[in-house]
């Protein structure tokens, strides 16, 4: 008999690539959000697809999914296809917004992730949260 896999612990920035790395390749863009419980063990993973230029995954869904989890924290990554990491002002209005409503019901948001072919960007790494 095989044991399990470990649930993963997220720590930093390239465990969020280990588990979100697959969407950096896409056409469009997309979206993951990951689920953490108060020790950073992930809990669960939502994917969500937007368009060529733009993605911004409904708050409404994020949270209820994290309260169902009963999540203590959360982290988002998306792609940017056109090779670009730096965030945009779309980007980081977005996750302003999502600190300060994910806030309101105890939950944290621990990072946000651009991803290209070639580079990962964290937000909380660069100073814009």
């Amino acid at each position: 008999m095989t044991a399990a896999p470990a649930t993963p612990c997220i720590v930093d920035a390239a465990s969020v690539v280990a588990l979100c790395g697959a969407v950096a390749d896409s056409a469009i863009e997309r979206a993951v959000v990951l689920y953490l419980d108060p020790e950073w063990m992930l809990l669960g993973r939502s994917d969500f697809s937007g368009t060529m230029a733009a993605i911004a995954p409904p708050f409404r869904i994020i949270l209820s999914e994290a309260l169902r989890l009963d999540a203590a924290a959360l982290v988002l990554a998306h792609n940017h296809p056109g090779g670009v990491a730096t965030p945009s002002a779309a980007d980081l209005g977005y996750t302003r917004d999502l600190i300060r409503i994910a806030a309101a019901v105890d939950i944290a948001v621990v990072d946000h992730l651009i991803l290209t072919a070639d580079r990962a960007v964290s937000l909380r790494e660069g100073g814009w949260m």
